[in-house]
């Protein structure tokens, strides 16, 4: 029999779980091996008073409360002492969902007692073996291209997420959401191992959602993929253009060919739908024959449907920025090309944003994106005018701002500090590879006629 570790939301915002912690089975033959380490830093970030807890399977078997801040032998449990009060043991626990079911009967979840040699009354006590020390190798991040890899990206089979997670990691397990908001909490709860998520398309611009989500969750950017998007018109097998009443796609994917569709003659209301695969798996499932939907070929191949036509966006030029999430940011190197991303509320005053924008400039730091959005706790600042005695109404507004610099990186050090002084709020959202890949034409779909 295996055992599953869960994890839960509250966890995570007190600590991490260090080592094999990706609800990994952990084989029964290892009963005496540690099934995993919860790590609950102090406020201060000092790792030397960290509190390190061992949860060893060993002691599934004993029947025992964890409350109990002593041994039955009359040893003190130093290791329950050291993780704090009882209570506070009982919030940690929240890592595992109930308690393990060991061949049938529900036994207690406890921490297993240091024994030492000089105070135990049987000298020739053979001591358990005890749980192998964390090495560097368990605390380095998931190989970047493994076949271990679960990623989550909204939409469904076929959807041009799903390309580009794998484009990101081949070989991967793609997860399908729902939502943006489902992908990131798939992350934190340790159902996947990365997120990779639409930001920005060279024709409809910046995915706002994202954006608000990155901010609203404490995931890290970890990577970039630019994936090249090619719409194609789908239909029922037999149904001729002429036969169409309705298209049906996801509102950019719609924006993107209106003049293609205008210039195809065809008489069809646009409605939008989801996405552009779901909207495929729609028009398949309820078999609506005066229905078509723009998506990519292979949503064509998993929902079999027929492509009426081929690349109908109106730009060649169609890309869509994605971006690579983890629970853990990755090191900033300066071998090789990197992008970092930030987020600012600068503070009042003329020619703040100036100011900022000006410390980047001066050390020669190329922004690629400046984006703005309303600020949710403070949307509207109101000013008494002193000179008419009326009130202003100014918006307040946070900045996402994407440079060409590492972390690692000096000058991207002393920009950041001097742009901490205009702001009063500052927070890096990730610094990591760009994608320097040459753009290459996503798959044609004439195959497919």
């Amino acid at each position: 029999m295996a055992l599953k570790i869960s994890f839960s939301a509250d966890a995570f915002q007190s600590g991490a779980v260090l080592g094999h912690g990706r609800n990994e089975s952990v084989p029964s033959s290892s009963s005496k091996q540690a099934l995993a380490i919860f790590y609950r830093p102090c406020n201060s970030l000092n790792r030397r008073r960290a509190r390190l807890i061992h949860i060893c399977r060993s002691h599934l078997e004993r029947k025992r409360d964890c409350n109990n801040p002593a041994e039955p032998n009359g040893h003190a449990n130093h290791s329950f002492l050291a993780a704090g009060r009882g209570s506070d043991w009982q919030a940690s626990c929240a890592i595992l969902a109930g308690q393990a079911l060991e061949n049938g009967n529900n036994n207690g979840v406890g921490i297993v007692p240091v024994k030492s040699a000089e105070n135990s009354s049987d000298a020739n006590t053979i001591l358990a073996p005890l749980p192998k020390p964390l090495s560097i190798t368990d605390l380095a991040p998931a190989p970047m291209h493994g076949s271990h890899l679960r990623v989550a990206y909204q939409g469904v089979p076929g959807a041009y997420s799903e390309a580009a997670a794998t484009k990101a990691y081949p070989s991967c397990e793609p997860i399908p959401c729902d939502q943006f908001e489902v992908a990131f909490q798939a992350v934190e709860l340790w159902i996947a191992d990365r997120a990779v998520l639409p930001v920005e398309n060279s024709l409809g611009g910046s995915i706002h959602r994202n954006y608000d989500l990155l901010l609203r969750h404490s995931l890290h950017i970890v990577g970039e993929v630019q994936f090249p998007v090619h719409h194609c018109l789908l239909a029922l097998p037999g149904v001729k253009p002429e036969n169409l009443r309705r298209v049906i796609s996801h509102p950019q994917a719609l924006a993107q060919c209106e003049n293609t569709l205008t210039l195809m003659g065809l008489n069809v209301a646009r409605e939008a739908f989801d996405d552009t695969a779901g909207a495929a798996e729609f028009v398949a499932a309820n078999n609506l024959r005066e229905t078509a939907s723009i998506a990519s070929a292979r949503a064509a191949e998993i929902y079999g449907m027929n492509i009426l036509a081929d690349g109908i966006q109106d730009d060649v030029g169609n890309v869509t920025r994605f971006v690579m999430l983890a629970r853990e940011p990755v090191i900033p190197r300066t071998d090789r090309p990197f992008k970092t991303s930030i987020v600012f509320a600068h503070e009042e005053g003329t020619g703040v944003l100036f100011k900022v924008l000006s410390a980047f400039a001066f050390r020669n730091i190329n922004l690629t994106k400046i984006e703005s959005r309303p600020q949710r706790s403070k949307p509207v600042r109101v000013v008494d005018d002193l000179n008419g005695g009326t009130a202003k109404h100014f918006f307040e507004y946070i900045f996402y701002v994407d440079f060409e610099a590492s972390m690692a990186n000096p000058r991207a050090q002393n920009a950041l500090a001097e742009v901490q002084e205009f702001t009063t709020f500052l927070r890096v959202l990730g610094s990591y590879p760009m994608d320097i890949a040459p753009l290459k034409r996503a798959n044609s779909c004439s195959n497919h006629h």
